[in-house]
């Protein structure tokens, strides 16, 4: 009768629904349990700055500009001269912040305990180096700006103009219909 009983019990602890408050019966198999909270969202993927507009984008740039100003340049900006300029509003040139977004991207990657021991060196080799060169270079997009501290200067240089096919898709939808008349451009 005893027996009976005890099986009786487990019968109907068997039936009940889980305990939600309790552990994941499938925990042992990494599984959520049933009726537990939902596993958490992944965190949104970055996105580069200059895909983005409004407050998202002023946001990310004064981030940006914190990175900047509080870490890159005290640690690894160098000299302002000819062969490496600056140029104090950076935040103007959007191949720089593009640049510069991108490097601080990369270092917050390699910096997360996940990369490792060598992350940090990693950076340094693969981004850092780069970036820096490319962005301070002698005929690079701050070429036009600050080569001495002395000599503020701050321009943006014009970039090329739009490519021959462009122009054509220009003068084609701007060229009223039935006109007859064909544009062609020369180089």
């Amino acid at each position: 009768m005893e027996q009976s009983a005890q099986q009786s019990q487990q019968l109907d602890h068997l039936a009940s629904a889980p305990d939600p408050g309790g552990p994941s019966p499938f925990a042992a198999f990494g599984m959520p349990g049933l009726g537990g909270p939902p596993p958490a969202a992944p965190p949104p993927e970055p996105r580069p700055i200059l895909e983005l507009d409004g407050e998202d984008r002023e946001d990310e740039l004064d981030a940006l500009s914190d990175w900047v100003d509080d870490f890159l340049l005290p640690v690894y900006g160098a000299e302002v001269t000819t062969a490496a300029p600056w140029c104090l509003q950076w935040q103007e040139h959007d191949d720089v912040v593009a640049w510069l977004h991108a490097l601080w991207l990369a270092y917050q990657q390699h910096k997360d305990p996940e990369a490792g021991m060598s992350g940090l060196l990693v950076w340094h080799r693969d981004f850092l180096t780069h970036a820096i060169a490319a962005i301070r270079a002698p005929g690079g997009p701050l070429s036009a700006c600050m080569t001495s501290p002395e000599r503020p200067a701050h321009r943006i240089l014009p970039g090329p103009p739009p490519s021959a096919r462009t122009e054509k898709a220009k003068a084609t939808d701007s060229e009223p219909a039935g006109s007859g008349e064909s544009y062609e451009l020369t180089a």
